[in-house]
């Protein structure tokens, strides 16, 4: 059967198929063009101590840019290991948006999708677009949720090894994006979108964190012997870090992006192993059901109340780390509820605005790292 694409969407949201009818502008057209591609236009509302933070996170940041720049290029070019389209990427892109919630990033991700064209009218192609979006959903609201059998309906609508992590990567990454542009919005004390009837995500089981055993991928990982230079590179510059170790060598199916995630990873370290950045970061894990993340950063002392609930550890906490878990879980669960309110206590606790910033990077960091390891092998 002959393939048609037809120009633009007919629709802000992008699950629709597009039509021949007069394409739709998105809400907010110039969002598409934004210099800043990760803030999106936060960082020139931030005066004095966050822009001070700002200028602290600067190599986070640009790694961070260089990361979407990867992920969302303003063209690209398909082959028969790299099928995910310029659509595709943007679609799981906005899906991901609207599930966290964040108003500016749906309206940049809607802006850039408007006008590219959607997959034809074919059976096959709107199997795959609805798996796709499926997928994405659940991956970035409850990472609990996607198995052995997701990922092989991914493999069943004709996604390569190759395109399963790079849209991984994407998920993981919106997903991170949404938390540091929410953090950011609740120092500036905006206004916050709370989105009426959204039920938040239950925490994952605590039995998930019952064993102990090491996390092994659930794909074929790169073997040796096949792999490129660039891969060979990407791996010899991850070997270092210990949060890669066991997930690099799957990774490497994207040899760009995990070179890119690595450098971020590397800037960001000191943050994470700080003691309210690992604490933040064990939360995150914890509620969204990744042993391997949780069993590297939660600490010792609330190690068995933390695997227990979140409400059981902050009973059993100190009063900083109270204020660490209450933002840290909130974040997580309702990135578009996070307001001012949520990083009081830190304030009150005598937090400084630097360790304050820290949890928010390292809250937004985990959110990621979770969904990889959560999806892409198991404990």
């Amino acid at each position: 059967m002959e393939q048609r694409r037809f120009e633009g969407n007919s629709h802000w949201y992008h699950e629709t198929q597009s039509t021949l009818t007069t394409q739709a502008a998105p809400l907010v057209p110039e969002a598409a063009d934004i210099e800043d591609r990760f803030l999106l236009g936060l960082a020139a509302l931030c005066k004095d101590e966050l822009q001070q933070n700002l200028q602290e996170a600067q190599p986070a940041l640009l790694a961070s840019r260089d990361i979407y720049q990867l992920l969302f290029p303003r063209q690209l070019v398909t082959s028969m290991t790299h099928t995910l389209t310029l659509y595709d990427r943007l679609s799981t892109a906005l899906t991901v948006a609207q599930v966290t919630g964040i108003q500016r990033l749906c309206n940049h991700y809607a802006a850039r999708l408007n006008p590219l064209s959607g997959p034809d009218s074919s059976r096959e192609s709107n199997r795959r677009l609805t798996q796709i979006t499926e997928y994405a959903r659940q991956l970035a609201s409850q990472p609990t949720l996607i198995d052995k059998a997701a990922l092989l309906r991914l493999d069943e609508v004709g996604l390569t090894l190759p395109d399963i992590i790079t849209f991984s990567q994407i998920i993981g990454f919106v997903s991170y994006q949404a938390r540091v542009a929410a953090g950011i919005n609740a120092l500036l004390a905006l206004p916050v979108r709370w989105i009426p009837g959204v039920t938040v995500p239950d925490d994952a089981d605590s039995h998930r964190f019952e064993q102990q055993a090491s996390w092994q991928p659930a794909l074929a990982p790169v073997e040796l012997r096949y792999a490129s230079p660039r891969q060979l590179e990407a791996l010899t510059w991850c070997q270092p870090q210990q949060a890669l170790s066991t997930s690099a060598w799957l990774l490497a199916h994207d040899a760009e992006v995990l070179y890119g995630w690595s450098t971020l990873f590397n800037t960001l370290e000191s943050t994470v192993d700080s003691p309210e950045g690992a604490l933040a970061a064990a939360v995150a894990a914890r509620i969204n059901g990744s042993p391997a993340c949780f069993n590297r950063y939660v600490t010792p002392t609330l190690r068995e109340a933390l695997k227990e609930g979140v409400d059981v550890a902050i009973a059993a906490a100190e009063p900083v780390q109270q204020a660490v878990i209450h933002a840290a879980a909130q974040l997580t669960r309702s990135p578009e509820r996070f307001n001012a309110a949520h990083l009081q206590p830190l304030k009150e606790a005598g937090l400084s605005p630097h360790a304050v910033f820290s949890v928010i990077m390292s809250t937004a960091l985990s959110s990621w790292n979770n969904r990889l390891m959560q999806s892409l092998g198991a404990s």
